[in-house]
């Protein structure tokens, strides 16, 4: 009886086999067609840096007359607000090695379920303070330090940040980590490096394939590239790449001709509501989202071209919108706004915020958060943000707690208290707290806890003052808060 290992198997038997190939389905398309699959990843030209980054396929543009055919490309690592159109020629396909192309899908009910759970879990008020904040007593005083050396502690000027790394200091609790990446792992250098090339924290993997539908818009005199995915009208969108939206009343149009007739009609010069504060040029309108409907909603539209973060709610009857505008002899020409909530369960004082692209980097984004703090303060109350925050967001509030925290302590030479330093700045204990741990001005000695202002942590807030640029002055401020019965919060 013939052994196994001489015994002949049924391909041998009826010649030889053909070679199996494990080739995807996607580059068998690839060689037979030139067309590369949606979820393909490769090089690709970056145009702006002029350097081939990893880069995935999100859509495809069948080519015309015009132009060749078009892929949408998310580079990896890169904010969303980067992706762009590109040409097919710019895609490398020379190196097949350096090609990931797309596995078929696979259904796992099981990971469905978890990652549905994981999508709509939300942040408790322990979670958003982070995992490694220190747990102080929010009542106890804390002695101011100057002088380290002093109580023989350790020099801590190398680690202390400077206002570009304190602004992103502690991301990791306030805003939602990107996928595959924590917090606790990272050093607050690498954080910030997430931070800026990795572009938005809270960025949902299963948002990444929305791809931008809009590639710029006309406001006023300004031409500005947007960045994320908004929905307009479908067939506004599909009539044009560009939109052009009135700067007085939000009024969007698909074509040039169309805005003309709209701007020679249109006697709106500036946001509806209510005007609660001037200084000089500059000016803050409050608009009821119950009373001004179609304006707040296009509102929201145009700040969902430039917040990935964000979920567009049409219903806006729940919401006061703050518009910061700058005036001229044209009209109040609209710089940025932030929204709250008229009842919020966690008492937070902001929503949504937003500083339009033409006019960031110059210390309007700190001066509505700001405005956002003074009008808690009118309340009486302590505030805070929603969370997580934005790219973006997060670092305008880091910079300005920085400012606001250090203004006080540097003053004070006695103890003082967490509630304390809530209570003269309007801003959560919590968020207080978690400061500064995050600046290093939070230390351990003997058994308590102190605060220690060192050499660089005085230059660093002295250079943040010198570039400020503009502040609220609380005594030009006409506003009184709003007394909302249940009914006439939405109705």
């Amino acid at each position: 009886m013939p052994s196994p290992s001489k015994a002949q198997s049924p391909a041998s038997a009826t010649g030889p086999a053909a070679p199996a190939t494990n080739e995807p389905p996607a580059a068998v398309l690839f060689r037979q067609t030139g067309i590369l699959t949606v979820g393909t990843k490769l090089p690709v030209l970056k145009r702006s840096a002029n350097l081939k980054q990893p880069g995935i396929i999100l859509g495809m543009r069948p080519p015309n007359n015009k132009q060749p055919r078009m892929y949408y490309v998310h580079f990896v690592d890169f904010n969303k607000r980067l992706d762009e159109w590109v040409p097919e020629d710019l895609c490398d396909t020379s190196d097949p090695g350096q090609i990931v192309w797309p596995k078929e899908k696979t259904a796992d009910p099981a990971a469905t379920v978890a990652s549905r759970k994981r999508k709509f879990d939300k942040i408790t008020p322990q979670q958003s303070a982070g995992p490694d904040t220190p747990q102080v007593e929010a009542g106890a005083g804390l002695k101011i330090v100057s002088s380290p050396d002093l109580l023989g502690l350790p020099d801590a000027s190398h680690e202390v940040l400077s206002p570009s790394l304190v602004e992103a200091a502690a991301s990791s609790s306030l805003a939602a980590s990107a996928p595959g990446e924590t917090g606790a792992n990272l050093t607050l250098e690498q954080d910030l490096r997430r931070l800026r090339a990795g572009g938005s924290l809270t960025q949902r993997t299963d948002e990444v394939s929305r791809m931008k539908n809009i590639d710029a818009i006309q406001l006023g005199r300004h031409v500005v590239e947007t960045w994320y995915f908004s929905p307009y009208p479908f067939p506004m969108v599909q009539q044009s790449s560009m939109i052009y939206i009135c700067e007085f009343c939000l009024t969007y149009r698909a074509t040039e001709a169309e805005f003309i007739r709209h701007r020679a009609k249109c006697q709106v010069r500036g946001p509806p509501g209510a005007e609660i504060c001037r200084d000089g040029p500059l000016s803050f309108h409050e608009v009821d989202g119950r009373k001004q409907k179609t304006y707040c909603r296009n509102l929201c539209l145009l700040s969902k071209l430039f917040l990935d973060h964000k979920t567009l709610h049409h219903d806006v009857d729940p919401f006061l919108f703050y518009v910061m505008t700058i005036t001229d002899e044209s009209g109040s020409h609209l710089v940025g706004y932030f929204s709250k909530e008229k009842d919020s369960a966690q008492d937070y004082n902001l929503a949504c915020i937003l500083t339009l692209p033409q006019y960031q980097r110059r210390g309007y984004g700190k001066l509505l958060i700001a405005f956002s703090y003074e009008l808690s303060k009118k309340e009486g109350k302590v505030g805070s943000p929603e969370k997580p925050l934005s790219d973006l967001g997060l670092l305008s509030y880091r910079q300005y707690w920085f400012e606001v925290i250090m203004a006080i302590l540097i003053d004070h030479q006695d103890e003082i208290s967490i509630d304390e330093l809530a209570s003269r700045t309007a801003i959560r204990p919590e968020d207080v707290l978690h400061t500064l741990a995050a600046m290093r001005l939070l230390r351990y000695h003997r058994g308590t806890h102190i605060i220690c202002l060192t050499p660089r942590h005085k230059a660093d807030f002295d250079r943040a003052i010198a570039k400020q640029k503009r502040i609220i002055q609380a005594d030009l401020l006409r506003w009184v808060p709003p007394v909302l019965s249940s009914a006439s919060r939405y109705l």
